[in-house]
């Protein structure tokens, strides 16, 4: 088990017991008070649990061996599930949210004890901040000076920030659903609470597309950080039989696995036997400085042979066969 998915882990476990006694609180309450926007939360909530156990069975998966089947490892069970988990706060989180909105604005009922509703909704708000902060913290780690959202956009490992995002749209959701209560009891308006329901369906839609939208790109294949990249280049050029490392092809295989591929033009006059030699070398020295290589393919290839396929890559050409 990696240092990154240890914390991974335990900011999932902090989520899922965090969400389960959130959920089961909301759901005693919306019964107790007959409140459209209490019960869209105990439904979030309830998604969010589940949601977790979902990237814990990733995590799991995904760190299971290469076999004849999988030789590259399952490292994109992660982003698979990722994926899932996005799709069911879509279905299930936004989808019952609004569902219950509409319901309620068509035919709005009074809520009943909105005491009890003040009172769980200050208890969810503790809660799930505690499990906001650990996840916050956790992804301060990870970004280091990076942006946030730019830090999202280049994490290889969605099961931070998709907790993150959960437990910021559960926050978000909370607050609409106190304005909507308090607001419907003020006024005397029983449609607003149903209308505060909608607005969480909103806030989860939207962070459920954001989320979909980054296990796609995780999924499709995502290369290696530029960093990454200069580093694989940099292990390959110091080899006394490389002439030149024209350039590296990497892509993404898990959080911690890259599949890389690698054109070399090697120094003049030298055999077959020794570009053996060369390549196993690579090899090892690439596992022991650049650990999240799974995996290397090294093509022996001229400067001017790369760049020609380097510049049909660029321009979506891919159609002229490529020869050696």
């Amino acid at each position: 088990m990696t240092v990154a998915h240890s914390g991974s882990r335990f900011v999932i476990f902090a989520a899922i017991a965090g969400n389960l006694l959130i959920a089961v609180t909301k759901f005693v309450a919306a019964a107790f008070t007959g409140s459209s926007a209490m019960l869209s939360e105990g439904v979030h909530s309830l998604v969010d649990t589940g949601n977790g156990l979902l990237l814990l069975y990733g995590l799991r998966r995904a760190a299971q061996p290469p076999d004849r089947l999988h030789p590259f490892g399952h490292g994109r069970e992660l982003y698979f599930w990722s994926f899932i988990v996005a799709l069911l706060v879509f279905a299930l989180g936004a989808g019952v949210a609004f569902y219950e909105g509409v319901i309620h604005m068509l035919d709005p009922e009074p809520i009943e004890n909105p005491l009890v509703n003040y009172v769980v909704l200050g208890l969810c708000m503790v809660f799930e901040g505690g499990s906001w902060l650990v996840a916050l913290k956790e992804f301060r780690r990870s970004k280091g000076s990076l942006g946030y959202i730019q830090a999202v956009r280049r994490s290889k490992d969605p099961s931070v920030y998709t907790v993150l995002f959960e437990d910021s749209a559960a926050l978000l959701g909370l607050v609409i659903a106190l304005i909507g209560i308090s607001a419907a009891q003020y006024f005397e308006q029983p449609w607003m609470d149903g209308a505060a329901s909608i607005g969480i369906s909103l806030i989860l839609a939207a962070t459920a597309v954001f989320l979909a939208r980054e296990s796609k790109g995780l999924l499709m294949g995502e290369p290696a950080l530029p960093d990454m990249q200069a580093k694989i280049l940099e292990v390959a050029q110091a080899d006394p039989a490389v002439e030149k490392a024209n350039g590296v092809l990497t892509v993404h295989m898990g959080p911690e696995q890259i599949v890389a591929g690698l054109s070399l033009d090697f120094v003049d006059h030298i055999s077959a036997a020794d570009i053996e030699t060369c390549v196993e070398r690579l090899e090892n020295k690439l596992k022991a400085e650049v650990p999240e290589v799974s995996a290397v393919f090294i093509k022996p290839q001229t400067s001017e042979r790369w760049r020609e396929r380097r510049d049909r890559l660029v321009t979506g050409d891919t159609a002229a066969p490529e020869t050696e």
